[in-house]
């Protein structure tokens, strides 16, 4: 299909799907709020149905975004044959599971029926320019996308911005020249990241994306800290990862700092020289902050001692920094009780990973998402300055860190788009030079369908991630919006790492083979930064709480 054609298609789809998503919108309403607010047992009576809302939303906000993304290249005349087909394949899918069901996991499918939707959406389904795009983005469109990348056809991957479509050549050479070759061997030694390399990625600047250039950083927005991410994860997670860490500590110490705690951590996180971990989830608390159990008491001689349990704390031994998450206040149990804490510590090493005084732990081993390791800390007399109270405010650290959860979804979300490109990388390499019957694998249908899906589906989450992000550059609150990023972009990750596992039959399951160590990485995406059930809920009740056709 011609370029001019393919936009008539997408100029017609972005109102058309945006008046479905409208639709199970009031669905839901009728149906979770009565009284015109959510009614909390009817949410928990009905948590499938918010959820599948949630779904809802989300699928129809990523058709929505990567259409709009097609037009734009479009109108700029960069909307090319293969690109065109990219975009026809994944809305195709993706306006399919709308009108018919959508995965919300592997024995989950949510269908229109269940919000009393099949009406509306049988009568989307059968619009002219949805079935013109159903015949656009069929079988013929997969195996012509798949034709094309094997002569060579480049795809677009332009943010339509000169300085981000640098940044991502810079990052993917970086990438493909230091971290990918050595990603496998890393992984299976089960060690941390090279010190060299953390020096190096310092030298770039990752550490310092987002924190104003008044202290020491790049003041760069989180488009680019999303397109570093991706294309660092690409190489492995845990060098995307690495970014991660210091952009949620500068976050909330830009936001919620006081002037000496800006003065004093931030130009040491930008540079490098101060690695931060985060230190929040507690053995039985999980997304449950509220009930959090570590306790801050403040001593006669006006520190803080801290007691209590913490787990999964990422790369918590060679850490400088944690930003430490405690209850402060007597006798209040609910979040006002929650106080954040700029804790210093000394590194550690494997030997001796917590080298302080009132702190002891382990590591946790894990799958994957290795490189920084994981680590229980149980904290007994651990001593703080009466400063390290996060912007000298207590009570206040639920509230902090609840400005820095859109950031941390967002760059999940980025996390899982570098694993679900490297999962296609390794099915795509193997589907080529694998011979099977006399032909290349990647000449069967059901392998170069399984391809065409995997890039489809990554651009369309790379569409809905970066919307994300430009509305935080924007300081709008885009927490429903970067809960569908993490959401959409997880699940995709998984689907690219287990159909390129899929493509690698039994040699993928041998730990020789690095797509062995992808699909333990991307497992992960679906639980960290708040599990999909937890994204699923945040969207679902903060469409709900918005006003009658909002959004």
């Amino acid at each position: 299909m011609a370029a001019p054609e393919f936009s008539e298609i997408l100029q017609i789809l972005v109102p058309a799907v945006r008046a479905y998503g409208h639709a199970a919108q009031n669905a839901a309403r009728s149906l979770l709020c009565p009284t015109g607010r959510a009614d909390p047992a009817l949410l928990l009576r009905h948590q499938r149905a918010l959820h599948g809302f949630a779904w809802t939303a989300t699928t129809v906000e990523a058709v929505a975004q990567s259409a709009a993304w097609g037009l734009r290249l479009a109108d700029a005349g960069r909307l090319g044959a293969l690109d065109a087909q990219v975009l026809a394949v994944g809305l195709a899918e993706y306006v399919a599971q709308v009108a018919g069901g959508i995965p919300m996991g592997q024995n989950e499918i949510f269908r229109p029926r269940e919000l009393g939707l099949h009406v509306q959406a049988e009568a989307f389904a059968a619009l002219p320019a949805v079935q013109d795009l159903f015949a656009a983005g069929g079988a013929e469109a997969r195996r012509a996308l798949v034709e094309a990348l094997r002569s060579g056809v480049q795809l677009s991957e332009t943010a339509l911005d000169d300085e981000l479509d640098l940044i991502r050549d810079q990052f993917r050479r970086f990438a493909e020249r230091e971290v990918t070759p050595h990603a496998q061997a890393w992984h299976l030694a089960d060690a941390l990241i090279p010190q060299a390399l953390i020096d190096e990625l310092a030298a770039l600047g990752v550490f310092g994306i987002c924190i104003p250039a008044e202290y020491g950083g790049m003041g760069l927005g989180k488009r680019a800290m999303c397109i570093v991410t991706e294309e660092l994860s690409r190489g492995w997670i845990a060098a995307g990862s690495l970014g991660t860490r210091s952009e949620i500590a500068g976050d909330l110490i830009a936001t919620a700092g006081t002037p000496a705690q800006k003065t004093r951590w931030l130009p040491a996180i930008a540079s490098g020289r101060v690695l931060p971990t985060a230190v929040f989830t507690e053995p039985d608390c999980g997304s449950d902050l509220a009930s959090l159990r570590t306790r801050a008491t403040l001593t006669p001689q006006g520190r803080w001692r801290i007691d209590g349990n913490k787990i999964w704390i990422t790369h918590g031994a060679r850490s400088d920094l944690m930003t430490l998450l405690a209850r402060s206040e007597p006798g209040v149990e609910d979040h006002a009780g929650l106080t954040m804490f700029l804790a210093p510590k000394p590194r550690g090493d494997d030997a001796r990973p917590f080298p302080a005084a009132g702190m002891s732990g382990g590591d946790i081993p894990v799958l994957g998402y290795r490189g920084m390791k994981e680590y229980e800390i149980a904290f007994d007399g651990f001593e703080l300055e009466a400063d390290a109270v996060l912007g000298g405010r207590r009570g206040q650290g639920f509230r902090q860190l609840m400005q820095t959860f859109e950031s941390a979804r967002i760059q999940t979300a980025a996390r899982a788009l570098g694993v679900a490109w490297r999962a296609f990388d390794l099915a795509w390499r193997y589907a080529n030079e694998r011979r099977q019957f006399g032909a290349a694998i990647v000449q069967f249908p059901r392998v170069a369908d399984k391809l065409a899906m995997m890039v489809a589906e990554t651009f369309v989450a790379r569409q809905l991630t970066l919307h994300a992000a430009a509305e935080k550059e924007q300081g709008l609150r885009c927490d429903i919006e970067a809960g569908m990023a993490k959401l959409l972009a997880a699940r995709v990750a998984w689907s690219n790492a287990d159909a390129g596992l899929q493509i690698h039959g039994g040699n993928g399951y041998a730990l020789e083979f690095e797509i062995s160590r992808v699909l333990c990485d991307a497992r992960i995406l679906n639980i960290f930064e708040g599990a999909a059930e937890i994204q699923a809920q945040v969207i679902g009740r903060g469409l709900l709480a918005q006003a009658p056709g909002a959004g």
